[in-house]
């Protein structure tokens, strides 16, 4: 039976070509500008047009994808500045957070960081199973959960679209980072970030923070 009753088969194949081609995009498979041509997409995931449309427009939301009218669809293309500017309003962000939290009057226990090193724990689970996307997705919660420390909503809502343009840049350094010098570099700078804030020292969790910040493998 072919796909054509979208209410029935869209949810599964709308998630399995939405997954796909994050992580298409996100690996490099998929280059930035790159054009999304349905006929070549639908014959490679053996899906129709309906659920793969779907599917683009939730990657639309993402920021992962753009239409270009009478163009279609393609990889969405930031600038060198663009990138740039998005990691520093992560920063800055982030660092408003930790100002304006710690330190605390009794430093952070196991119980307020638990979200926060559950992340990471889910970064080192998916780096051993070889699941990139798992781990790209678990390093943007890792650092939303550094801002969600400081129990302020507007702060929440206000990184979560930075989170999504930057996934495709995020992705690439941390993929990046593994290839030149091992993925346990990555993974100790973030346990170097839990670790300062277990620490109660905002001059600490700062100085992480904006080390953090500097490194590039883009």
């Amino acid at each position: 039976m072919v796909d054509t009753a979208v209410g029935l088969y869209a949810p599964s194949l709308v998630e399995v070509a939405t997954r796909q081609l994050r992580e298409e995009i996100l690996s490099g498979a998929l280059v930035p500008g790159q054009r999304l041509v349905e006929e070549q997409i639908v014959a490679r995931f053996s899906i129709s047009r309906p659920p793969l449309r779907e599917a683009l427009r939730v990657l639309a939301q993402q920021g992962l994808v753009e239409h270009v009218p009478r163009r279609g669809a393609r990889v969405t293309e930031l600038t060198e500045t663009d990138v740039e500017q998005l990691f520093g309003i992560r920063l800055a962000l982030e660092l408003h957070a930790v100002r304006t939290t710690f330190p605390l009057a009794v430093a952070a226990d196991d119980a307020r960081l638990a979200p926060l090193q559950g992340q990471l724990d889910a970064m080192r689970r998916a780096e051993r199973d070889g699941d990139e996307l798992a781990k790209d997705d678990a390093h943007r919660a890792f650092h939303a959960e550094v801002v969600a420390l400081a129990g302020n909503r507007q702060l929440d809502l206000a990184l979560e679209p930075v989170l999504l343009k930057l996934q495709r840049p995020m992705a690439s350094n941390l993929r990046r980072e593994a290839h030149a010098i091992g993925p346990e570099a990555g993974l100790g700078r973030h346990q170097a970030l839990v670790d300062a804030i277990r620490g109660n020292d905002v001059d600490a969790i700062v100085h992480q923070l904006v080390h953090h910040g500097s490194t590039r493998f883009l």
